[in-house]
């Protein structure tokens, strides 16, 4: 059940991320990357097994970040897309700060909420860490090696700079969390291991999402006026 949960998930935010690209154009994929990275941070908290692995529910929405910016670096250009990368950071550094905030206060004596608010955002500082280092690291990664086999392909062969710049952003993205979050945590075998599955499972999404990078530029080329 969990598995076809899973792919049924990652089809329906990919397909909801050209959704909002359709209708909202540039302003649609900057609200996919601050919505994907907010949500991602809390479903990150469960985990679940696919396949006989275990791994963070967070993996599909984070995922889909990555076609976020790659669909503004090819249709805005890369400055658009560090835009968007450092947008998704600075959200989601604010929201980190205001949670903290919030769990300060003191509460009424006959709330229900802050316990289990403190069990969803009071994340250790080293999580918290090692999450915006690897989004920061690996999105700014993917938007130069996008770039990069853009200019290389000379335009050409869609599917090979999509795949190229995320599948290794990806790799980076999984090694930096695990090593700032993990080290010294979990024996080594573990740490690679957890690494090993989290890669697999984003890389996945980031296959997916191949089919869906020629759908987006269809919706551009038909709307080539489109600058929100």
């Amino acid at each position: 059940m969990n598995e076809i949960l899973w792919i049924g998930f990652a089809l329906l935010d990919l397909t909801l991320a050209l959704a909002l690209f359709r209708f909202f154009g540039r302003a649609g994929i900057y609200g996919i990357i601050v919505f994907n990275l907010l949500l991602c941070n809390i479903q990150v908290l469960k985990t679940v097994t696919l396949f006989g692995m275990t791994t963070t529910l967070g993996n599909i929405l984070y995922a889909g970040v990555f076609l976020a910016t790659d669909m503004l670096s090819e249709f805005y250009g890369r400055k658009e897309a560090q835009r968007g990368v450092l947008l998704g950071f600075t959200v989601v550094v604010m929201a980190t700060i205001y949670m903290q905030i919030a769990l300060m206060f003191t509460p009424a004596a006959d709330d229900f909420a802050q316990p289990h608010l403190s069990a969803i955002f009071g994340v250790l500082p080293r999580l918290a860490i090692a999450s915006i280092a690897a989004y920061l690291t690996s999105q700014m990664h993917d938007v130069w090696a996008f770039e990069f086999w853009k200019k290389k392909t000379e335009g050409h062969f869609l599917w090979l700079r999509n795949n190229a710049s995320t599948l290794v952003s990806q790799m980076i993205d999984s090694a930096v969390f695990c090593l700032i979050a993990f080290w010294g945590v979990f024996p080594t075998p573990i740490l690679l291991e957890i690494m090993l599955t989290t890669y697999i499972f984003k890389g996945v999404v980031a296959l997916l999402d191949t089919p869906f990078m020629y759908i987006a530029r269809r919706i551009h080329n038909a709307n080539p006026t489109s600058r929100w």
